[in-house]
C-alpha cells in the first residue's frame, strides 16, 4: 500500500509539467488512439477565453463554455453552443489542410475530441504519447491539463495515470498552426504549414518503475565496445539490476542502477558485423528491468571524418543523396509506413545511400525504415532562414526541438549527421546561436556528424564556402541554384568554389523546377528538359567542387507552398521535385540516376 500511495502521488505531481520523452514506443505495450477524432474549429479561441479574454483553464472552476470540459446540457433549457459529438469527424493522424477543402488555407485555432475506454490495471501506470502536433497544442484528459506544448516536428507525452477512467474518457487537443516570426520554424518557410495532429496518437502502459531512455550504441573510435546507459523512470532501489543482451552476440550484461536510476556501461564485442547501405545489420536487444523486457533492432557502424573524407565503419564513402520533405505525395502530411516506404522506395530507385529529411524532424516510422534498408540519414531541426537569434526564447525551442529528436532516433544507425540549420543569415547572434547547439548537440551525442546547410558568396568570380560556423561543424554543406537562382548554364562549367576548410563538402542542395509532362527547347523554364539541362550543366560543375563528398539535389518529390504561384505551373506547388506530386519520374530523374550509377562503380 505504501508503494502505491508513492505511485500515486508521484503521478498526481506529474501532471500538468513537462515531462522526459520515452523512447521505443512502437515496442512497448501500447493502444492506438489513431481513427476518426470530432474537432471544431475555433478561429476566435471562444472555447479558451471568455467574452473579456479570461483563459479558461486557468480560472479555478472553468465554465462550461470551455471546450476542454466537454460539456453537454442537462436540460432543454441550459445555453451551451457547441458539441463535439455532433460536430464533423477527422481522420488522425492527418493534416487539416489536405482533409477538409474548406481548411487548405486555414492558420489558427481547431479543438480535437477523442473519447476512449481504458480500464487500467492495479499498480499500472499509464501514458499518453504524440508523435507530432503541428504547432501549438493545448492538452486536456476529462477536463484536466495535462500541458501545452510547441513544436511541429517533435514527439511529447504525458502520464495519465491519475486520471483516467475504466469508461467515458475524452481526449481534447487545442491544435494552433498559427505563424510567428520567434517560432522555430519562424514566419517565412518554403513548405506548406500543415495543422493538425500529424502523427500517432499512443497509450503507453508502463509499471511502476520502467525503462523509460537507453542509449546503445558503439563507443566513439572502437569497435570492439558498445557503451551507453540505461535510465529507470521512477527509480526504486530495491530492485535495480538490469540486463542489456544481444542474443546473437552472445552479450549478457548485468548491471546496477545508480541513486539517479541510471546505469552506464561499457560492453567488449569483437565479433560485431557492422551496419552499412550493403548490410543494414540489425540485432535484436533486450533489456530486461525487474522481469520488463524492452526489445529494439540496433544497428552497430562508426561514423567520423579524416581530413575531407567521410568514413564509414572506416572506409571512405560517398553520400549519394536526395533531399525530403515530409509529404506523401499526394499533397498531405506523411506519416504512416506506407507513406515512408513509398519515398525512400524512390530513393533507392534514384540510386541513393543517403537521404537529407528537411527541413526538420520527420516521423518515426521513416527513419527505422531507413535503418531497414541501409540508408543513411541527415536529421535537421528547423532553425530555418530567419528565426529570431537574439530572441532567448527561440533558442530554447530550438534547443528543447534538438534534444528531443536525439533522444528519439540516437539508436538508429542510419542517422549519422545532425544538421543544425539551414540557409540562415550571417551575423554574430546568428553565429554564436548555432554554435551553441552544435556544443549542446556533443554533449548529448559525440559518435555523429554535425553539419549545417550553408550559404555562400562570390569572390572574384570564384564560390567562397568559407561561412565562420564552418569551424564549428564536421561537414561543410551548402546550398546553389546556378541556373535557377542566377547564373548562367552554358558556362556552367567554367563556374569554380573554393572553401578554407579541409573538411567534407555536400552540395545539400541544387535543383531547378520542372512541371511534368511540360515540354519544350532545354533553354524555356519549367520545362523537363530545361531541368534536365540544368542537372546535366550542374553536375559537371559539382564534379569540381573541392573535397567533395556527397550531394542531396533538391528534392525527391514536388511539395506543397504557398510561396509557388504561378497559374498553370505551380498551382501552390514547388515544381523543382525529380518526381511530380502525381507519382510520374521527370527526365531530370534518370540524369541523376545515371550519374549515381557511375558514382557507385568509382
Amino acid at each position: 500500500m505504501k508503494k502505491l500511495i508513492t505511485l500515486l502521488l508521484l503521478t498526481t505531481v506529474f501532471i500538468g509539467q513537462a515531462q522526459n520523452l520515452i523512447s521505443n514506443v512502437p515496442n512497448r505495450t501500447t493502444t492506438s488512439l489513431n481513427g476518426v477524432w470530432n474537432y471544431i474549429i475555433d478561429p476566435y479561441q471562444t472555447g479558451f477565453y471568455s467574452f473579456h479574454l479570461d483563459q479558461y483553464d486557468k480560472q479555478e472552476k472553468p465554465s462550461n463554455g470551455a471546450f476542454f470540459n466537454n460539456y453537454h446540457a442537462v436540460n432543454k433549457q441550459e445555453l451551451v453552443e457547441y458539441d463535439f459529438d455532433k460536430s464533423p469527424k477527422i481522420n488522425i493522424p492527418g493534416d487539416w489542410n489536405s482533409q477538409v477543402p474548406e481548411l487548405k488555407y486555414y492558420e489558427g485555432n481547431i479543438w480535437f475530441k477523442k473519447s476512449f475506454d481504458y480500464d487500467l490495471k492495479d499498480k499500472k501506470r499509464l501514458f499518453v504519447y504524440f508523435g507530432a502536433i503541428n504547432y501549438k497544442a493545448d492538452v486536456y484528459l476529462n477536463g484536466k491539463k495535462l500541458g501545452n506544448h510547441e513544436g511541429g516536428f517533435t514527439p511529447f507525452n504525458y502520464e495519465v495515470t491519475s486520471i483516467v477512467k475504466p469508461k467515458d474518457n475524452y481526449l481534447v487537443i487545442k491544435v494552433d498552426n498559427t505563424r510567428h516570426k520567434e517560432d522555430v520554424p519562424t514566419i517565412n518557410t518554403d513548405w506548406w504549414n500543415y495543422g493538425g495532429i500529424t502523427r500517432d496518437v499512443t497509450l503507453i502502459e508502463e509499471n511502476g518503475s520502467f525503462v523509460e531512455d537507453y542509449n546503445i550504441q558503439l563507443k566513439k573510435g572502437n569497435t570492439a565496445l558498445i557503451s551507453g546507459f540505461v535510465k529507470i523512470n521512477n527509480f526504486n532501489s530495491t530492485q535495480n539490476q538490469v540486463t542489456v543482451s544481444i542474443p546473437e552476440l552472445k552479450i549478457n550484461y548485468k548491471g546496477k542502477a545508480s541513486a539517479d536510476g541510471t546505469v552506464n556501461f561499457e560492453i567488449p564485442s569483437k565479433k560485431i558485423s557492422l551496419w552499412s547501405s550493403e548490410n543494414p545489420k540489425l540485432y535484436e536487444v533486450i533489456i530486461d528491468y525487474n522481469g520488463q523486457k524492452l526489445k529494439d533492432n540496433i544497428g552497430f557502424r562508426t561514423i567520423e571524418t579524416q581530413g575531407d573524407k567521410i568514413l564509414l565503419n572506416g572506409k571512405q564513402i560517398f553520400l549519394r543523396g536526395i533531399s525530403i520533405h515530409e509529404e506523401n505525395a499526394k499533397g498531405g502530411r506523411a506519416n504512416s509506413e506506407e507513406d515512408a516506404l513509398r519515398l525512400l522506395s524512390w530513393a533507392q530507385e534514384l540510386g541513393c545511400n543517403y537521404v537529407r529529411l528537411a527541413h526538420y524532424p520527420h516521423n518515426e516510422n521513416i527513419i527505422r525504415l531507413a535503418d531497414k534498408l541501409g540508408l543513411m540519414v541527415w536529421e535537421e531541426i528547423p532553425v530555418y532562414w530567419t528565426v529570431e537569434f537574439t530572441n532567448e526564447k527561440t533558442y530554447q525551442n530550438a534547443q528543447d526541438q534538438l534534444t528531443t529528436a536525439i533522444t528519439r532516433d540516437k539508436n538508429r544507425a542510419c542517422i549519422i549527421i545532425w544538421s543544425m540549420a539551414n540557409e540562415t543569415p550571417i551575423s554574430d547572434a546568428r553565429n554564436t546561436f548555432i554554435k551553441n547547439l552544435v556544443t549542446h548537440t556533443k554533449s548529448l551525442d559525440n559518435t555523429r556528424l554535425i553539419s549545417a546547410a550553408l550559404l555562400t558568396h562570390n569572390v572574384n568570380g570564384v564560390g567562397m564556402i568559407d561561412d565562420e560556423i564552418g569551424k564549428s561543424l564536421d561537414i561543410i554543406a551548402f546550398n546553389q541554384y546556378l541556373g535557377w537562382y542566377g547564373g548562367n548554364l552554358e558556362n556552367a562549367e567554367k563556374t569554380f568554389w573554393d572553401t578554407p576548410y579541409n573538411k567534407p563538402v555536400i552540395v545539400s542542395e541544387f535543383g531547378g523546377d520542372a512541371k511534368q509532362g511540360f515540354h519544350g527547347e532545354k533553354n524555356e523554364r519549367w520545362t523537363e528538359e530545361y531541368q534536365e539541362y540544368l542537372y546535366i550543366q550542374n553536375l559537371k560543375m559539382i564534379e569540381k567542387i573541392p573535397h567533395l563528398s556527397g550531394l542531396s539535389p533538391w528534392i525527391l518529390v514536388d511539395f506543397r507552398s504557398p510561396k509557388r504561384l504561378l497559374p498553370g505551373i505551380q498551382d501552390g506547388y514547388n515544381r523543382k521535385g525529380l518526381i511530380s506530386n502525381d507519382g510520374n519520374k521527370k527526365k531530370a530523374f534518370y540524369i541523376m540516376q545515371d550519374w549515381y550509377a557511375k558514382k557507385k562503380k568509382e
